[in-house]
């Protein structure tokens, strides 16, 4: 019992970090926000891809990307809290449309930021994702035993 309580406790500081980071974000005003973006673009597609120039009009896109990657992880970290607590999963779309939701709220209120729906939707879809990654990633884990076992026992 206490090895699932220190699990439901480190999923729980997890999902608390994403929301902190995401929502931290959110928090910048839209010049600095720009700027990280900006350099974020700089260092994936001069540095790493090693096409100088290519990321200058491609920080929107790795904007969304990074919206979805974040969101992405929240919905795998929730599914996997509410796993432990033996609730249903379906509450982790909820939790992270939610999250989603209050993310483009602070928005509203942050000197050259503002809320898009749109986002919520990106947002949303990456926690579907992340669900469906970890769900498939867990039977496919569980198969892997399974036939582990069988072949043990023959």
């Amino acid at each position: 019992m206490e090895q699932n309580q220190k699990k439901i406790r480190f999923w729980a500081i997890m999902i608390l970090c994403n929301i902190l980071f995401i929502w931290g974000n959110s928090l910048l005003p839209g010049s600095v926000s720009g700027a990280v973006s900006k350099f974020v673009s700089y260092v994936v597609f001069d540095v790493i891809l090693g096409r100088p120039g290519g990321g200058g009009g491609g920080h929107g896109l790795l904007r969304k990307v990074a919206h979805f990657t974040e969101f992405a992880c929240l919905g795998a970290f929730l599914t996997r809290f509410l796993f432990l607590l033996k609730k249903p999963r379906l509450l982790a779309l909820a939790g992270a449309f939610l999250v989603a939701c209050c993310d483009e709220t602070i928005q509203r209120f942050v000197p050259d930021r503002g809320p898009s729906f749109k986002d919520v939707l990106i947002d949303t879809s990456g926690a579907v994702i992340g669900m469906t990654l970890l769900l498939v990633g867990y039977a496919y884990v569980k198969r892997r035993k399974k036939q582990a076992m069988e072949e043990k026992n023959q």
